[in-house]
């Protein structure tokens, strides 16, 4: 199921990654009885609307070498993209202790170097000169408003950094409505749309770069 869904937007991922992707998601869904760390609680919803939006980063990922993935909740697309991109250095925020609880579960549990979950507003990393301008590649999903993210993100983004906005279809309203204003602060921008493969639910990924 998961293989064919990727298969479907020509992502390749090996039969190990598969594996480690299919534990994630035993991990979240057991986790999630106890501890309510997401409101999907079907396995098929969990592979499509978690790990195969996830995944639709990977594109991305594979050119980076140091994501931080803001408001990562219980891990994604962090956790997926990290699992298949293992020389991948992944920094992780989330406010919620118990979903980085959880990520950090899974990081020991699979063995993930370089992999590290921060519980923390993202506001207050911003003075941290450990983090600051230093990663060529930002994400959130479905976090908040195209121009509030691009103000949270941009003091972590090195010199030559991408930032990537994971929105559902409501993404492609904002990036017209918000694209000059972001244009002539020096900002460009490219919008790319996707269809889930099975339940056909569209998804928009804004790029933005200085």
């Amino acid at each position: 199921m998961l293989q064919e869904q990727l298969q479907k937007l020509e992502l390749e991922i090996s039969h190990d990654n598969l594996e480690q992707l299919e534990l994630l998601v035993d991990e979240l869904l057991r986790w999630t009885k106890r501890r309510n760390l997401t409101a999907i609680t079907d396995r098929d919803e969990v592979l499509e609307k978690h790990l195969v939006d996830s995944l639709t980063m990977l594109p991305f990922a594979r050119q980076a070498s140091r994501l931080l993935d803001i408001g990562s909740g219980a891990g994604f697309p962090a956790l997926p993209l990290k699992i298949v991109c293992s020389a991948l250095e992944v920094v992780s925020v989330d406010a919620v202790g118990k979903k980085i609880d959880f990520q950090k579960h899974v990081a020991r549990k699979l063995g993930l170097p370089s992999f590290t979950g921060l519980h923390a507003r993202i506001q207050h990393l911003q003075e941290d000169e450990s983090y600051r301008a230093g990663f060529d590649l930002v994400t959130a999903r479905a976090l908040t408003s195209l121009e509030d993210l691009v103000a949270m993100a941009e003091p972590f983004l090195a010199p030559g950094g991408r930032l990537v906005a994971m929105k559902g279809p409501e993404g492609e309203q904002e990036y017209s409505a918000s694209r000059n204003r972001l244009y002539e602060s020096g900002w460009s921008l490219a919008l790319h749309r996707l269809v889930l493969p099975r339940s056909g639910a569209q998804r928009c990924l804004i790029e933005l770069a200085r």
